[in-house]
Parts: C-alpha cells; sequence; structure tokens
C-alpha cells in the first residue's frame, strides 16, 4: 500500500515559492504607485508653470532680467516656481525659465520661453 499526499518538505518548498512570488508582486505595485504619485506631482507642476507663463503673455508682461521664487499653488500641491529671465541681443526680447519645485525639493519641471515687447 503507497500513501498519497505531500511531505513536509514539499509544503515548505510550495511555500516559499508562494512567499516569493507574493513579496516580487508587492514590490512592483509600490513601485507602481510611487510612479504615479510622481508622474502626477510632474504633471501639476506643468500646469502651474505653463499657467505663470500664459499669465505673463496675456498681461503683456516684460520682467527685467534677474530672478524671482513665488508660491504657485496647484490642485492641492504647495509648488514654488523659480522664474529666471535672461536678457537676449535683441532688447526687444527676453528669455524666460520657469522651474517649478516643492519646497526644499528638486526641479520638477522646467519651461523656457521668449517675451517680446514691440514697440
Amino acid at each position: 500500500m503507497t500513501e498519497r499526499g505531500m511531505s513536509l518538505i514539499e509544503v515548505l518548498i510550495a511555500l516559499a515559492i508562494v512567499s516569493v512570488a507574493l513579496t516580487a508582486g508587492l514590490r512592483a505595485l509600490g513601485l507602481s504607485a510611487s510612479g504615479s504619485q510622481a508622474m502626477h506631482e510632474r504633471s501639476l507642476a506643468l500646469l502651474a508653470a505653463d499657467s505663470v507663463m500664459a499669465e505673463m503673455r496675456l498681461r503683456r508682461l516684460f520682467p527685467e532680467p534677474g530672478e524671482t521664487v513665488v508660491s504657485c499653488r496647484q490642485g492641492g500641491l504647495d509648488l514654488q516656481c523659480r522664474q529666471t529671465v535672461q536678457p537676449t541681443a535683441n532688447r526687444f526680447f527676453r528669455q524666460v525659465t520657469i522651474q517649478t519645485f516643492l519646497p526644499n525639493g528638486p526641479v520638477l519641471t522646467e519651461l523656457h520661453a521668449t517675451l517680446a515687447s514691440l514697440p
């Protein structure tokens, strides 16, 4: 008479394989969630920078060269916008760079544009 069933070692090996697979799945899920959060922050940062640039164009602003940092809250995210204005060879144009970042955080987006002040 032969006994059918699994030995204790076979059960432990099966449990080890299942635990490795579950750990890998949870890690992949965690990376996906953090990647989604980062993409959400970058999207909001780009919207904030684009809004600042659109406001400058609509108000026909022609800022002096220099750098300013202002709050540019977007979608519930407390962002900061660093606006850097540089002169160009033509005095009627300015090169504007807007960097958006979380306070004390890395730059999330950078937007470049040229503003004109035609006589």
